[in-house]
């Protein structure tokens, strides 16, 4: 006869009507089982393979918008690309000015104040051609500009002053380039035609 004891909750095991059958003393108990043979402890064998699922019409779509709208957008992509640094510097200087105006130093407004009016007189003294209209309001500005602001006047003549002779050298060494070029074209030529 077996005997059932319940170790974990042995006043809960007399509530519940269990029906105990004895064995016969013929059959022997089956050995011990391996925690592996049990069916609750195994996994089912793996059969399983994935399946690529068919691309539907909406997929379909969707992909030949995508292959069409590509160049495009590569296209955008790199446009964006060269714009953000100018626009990031642009933005950067609008700060930078934000900050400065926010606390200028001293006589700031009343020197900018005749800066501006020297510009709207150079509008007002050049009458006639274009040229006027163009040059005397710049110069009389700088040259405004440069009474009040004399040390940064001189760094941006100086600066200014080297890469217009740079320029300068460039564009003589080009022209002489040309002209040297023009003359043994020319000389080439009348030595052939003498013969």
């Amino acid at each position: 006869m077996l005997k059932v004891t319940g170790s974990a909750m042995p006043r809960a095991v007399f509530l519940l009507p269990i029906t105990v059958f004895a064995a016969d003393g013929e059959t022997e108990p089956p050995g011990l089982l391996l925690r592996d043979e049990l069916s609750l402890y195994t996994a089912p064998p793996q059969k399983s393979q994935y399946v690529e699922p068919e691309a539907g019409q909406l997929e379909q779509s969707v992909a030949t918008l995508r292959k069409s709208t590509e160049p495009y957008t590569e296209w955008c992509q790199g446009i964006y690309n060269k714009i953000k640094p100018r626009v990031q510097s642009f933005v950067k200087c609008g700060n930078d000015t934000y900050a400065y105006l926010k606390k200028p130093p001293k006589d700031f407004y009343p020197r900018a104040g005749v800066i501006g009016f020297t510009g709207v007189l150079g509008l007002f003294l050049a009458r006639g051609s274009r040229l006027k209209k163009l040059f005397y309001p710049v110069g009389l500005m700088t040259v405004s500009a440069s009474l009040y602001y004399p040390e940064q006047a001189a760094a941006i003549a100086k600066s200014s002053g080297d890469s217009v002779y740079e320029r300068a050298v460039q564009s003589y060494a080009a022209l002489e380039k040309m002209v040297m070029h023009q003359r043994k074209a020319e000389k080439g030529t009348d030595f052939e035609t003498k013969p």
